[in-house]
């Protein structure tokens, strides 16, 4: 008897549909072919032990089980429930009259209990879209592919649910999510605060034009100055992930594997912070199995790169195109993937080996050169994708023992917020344009004219600190921001004169 099972293969952030036809005939062989991987063909074994532990009949017959289209690789474990069913309908020990109308995934333990899975919402959506009556998972990921609408979604902890529910022996208890309801109950819940932050008021205002039009942001300053304190307290004054991008987020996390079993839907942006010994691999995505990197896991969040000159040179290289596309395309011999990775990236760093260098009351040790030599790691073409360079003192003694406590998130997000909407109407007829970093040298010409005196002033900027022409495109759009702010329709010189004070890192004979 030939039956087809559905399940699905993810690609990218995509799930393709998997057709698994299964054919019981006279004989005793196994076959199994479609492409599948190791982890795909061990699952014979884990089938047959589930389904003697349970005392479910096993197939006694000559079993060919086909993994359709045969020219996309089926990788990993996920296979197990859905080759298991195919399996028991093809021998009639199930009632197969309902199995086509459902896509099947899950990993089977010897037991026959049901692991989770990567991927089940990108599987989720195409179920939908392919009109599929339901998903029957593991119970684990159900509450992850339940933010899909017009989806009978069913988490099952056993192999014998699954055969008792096709049977028409139990029923399987739909798992329900208030999407809404949920997303907006976490959207502020937040354990940190920006009002824990004594002092730092210019590099607060800093990070606030940074987060108001998404600007990349490089932070130097000697060890305990609050670089990373601040830094991942960013999140809190970004704007809050719509719906939108809250799927399209936990997608991502979804193939990665990195969503919390009780969490439906993503509703915090991401803050990813890798270590600097992360490789290149790992920070864009890719491998033997593609799996999305750190730029991707920080898609519409934050990518927190500590001790920026400690990452390798080639680590730091991957980065530039990714930077500037908004996206990372990967390209190998037996595949190709795109991973969205619009993030905003905050780097930090010390200015030189010892970490002191232009320190107020602590004296540099290095030899002469080593502050450059050191700031050097860094690419000029890298550290010219940074919209923003702001140079860190440290807290004087008397803020840091000031009772009162600093200006909380929820004021700066509020004005954050405020720019970011004004910046939403400007582009509102830009496709993929959604803040002002985004903005491409067209809409610049467009949107961030300057006036005579502030051409004169960005002339004398761009003479002296020898700036190239992308640096003058960051300090149009950071200006822009800072008008943004001050709810400005046109750029001031005195905006302008601000952005070109976030180019620290770019003075003459800043670094010796």
């Amino acid at each position: 008897m030939l039956v087809k099972t559905f399940g699905a293969a993810v690609q990218g952030i995509k799930a393709t549909l998997v057709t698994i036809e299964v054919n019981i005939s006279a004989g005793i062989k196994f076959f199994l072919v479609g492409l599948p991987d190791n982890a795909v063909k061990e699952s014979h074994e884990r089938i047959m032990s589930a389904l003697q532990y349970n005392k479910i009949p096993v197939p006694r017959k000559q079993v060919v089980i086909n993994m359709a289209p045969a020219d996309i690789r089926k990788e990993g474990s996920a296979y197990d429930l859905p080759l298991a069913i195919g399996m028991l309908a093809a021998s009639e020990v199930i009632d197969a009259a309902d199995i086509e109308q459902y896509v099947i995934m899950g990993e089977l333990s010897l037991d026959g209990t049901l692991k989770p899975v990567k991927g089940v919402l990108p599987i989720a959506i195409l179920a939908r879209e392919l009109g599929f009556k339901g998903f029957i998972l593991p119970k684990e990921n159900s509450k992850e592919a339940a933010v899909v609408n017009d989806l009978d979604v069913f988490g099952v902890e056993n192999i014998t649910d699954v055969v008792d529910f096709f049977n028409h022996k139990k029923t399987l208890e739909r798992t329900e999510v208030n999407t809404r309801e949920e997303f907006f109950a976490r959207i502020n819940a937040f354990d940190i605060d920006f009002a824990d932050v004594k002092g730092q008021e210019n590099v607060k205002r800093a990070i606030e034009v940074a987060a108001a039009g998404g600007h990349n942001i490089i932070m130097v300053g000697p060890p305990g100055a609050g670089k990373s304190m601040m830094a991942k307290r960013i999140p809190t004054i970004l704007p809050p992930l719509t719906l939108h991008e809250a799927l399209e987020t936990t997608k991502i996390h979804s193939v990665a594997g990195k969503i919390d079993r009780d969490t439906a839907l993503m509703a915090q942006r991401p803050f990813r912070s890798p270590h600097h010994t992360i490789s290149d691999v790992a920070l864009v995505g890719g491998g033997a199995f593609p799996q999305p990197g750190e730029i991707s896991l920080a898609h519409n969040g934050v990518l927190f790169l500590d001790e920026l000159p400690e990452f390798k040179r080639t680590v730091l290289e991957v980065m530039r195109q990714p930077l500037e596309d908004r996206k990372i395309a990967i390209s190998r011999a037996k595949f190709a993937v795109e991973y969205p990775a619009s993030f905003m990236l905050v780097a930090s760093m010390n200015p030189c080996p010892c970490g002191y260098y232009n320190h107020p009351d602590r004296e540099c040790v290095c030899s002469p050169g080593m502050v450059q030599k050191y700031l050097s790691r860094i690419s000029g073409p890298l550290l010219d994708r940074i919209d923003m360079h702001i140079e860190i003192i440290p807290v004087p003694f008397d803020k840091l023992s000031e009772a009162a406590p600093a200006e909380p998130s929820a004021q700066i997000r509020e004005r954050v917020m405020k720019a970011r909407h004004i910046q939403e109407a400007r582009f509102k007829d830009a496709e993929g344009v959604y803040c002002n970093a985004q903005m491409s040298s067209k809409l610049l010409r467009k949107y961030a004219v300057i006036d005579a005196a502030g051409q004169e002033l960005l002339k004398a900027a761009m003479l002296r600190m020898n700036l190239s022409a992308r640096a003058y495109d960051r300090i149009l759009k950071v200006s822009r921001t800072i008008a943004d702010l001050d709810n400005s329709e046109s750029i001031q010189i005195h905006h302008l004169a601000e952005a070109i004070n976030y180019r620290n890192l770019d003075r003459e004979g800043w670094a010796g």
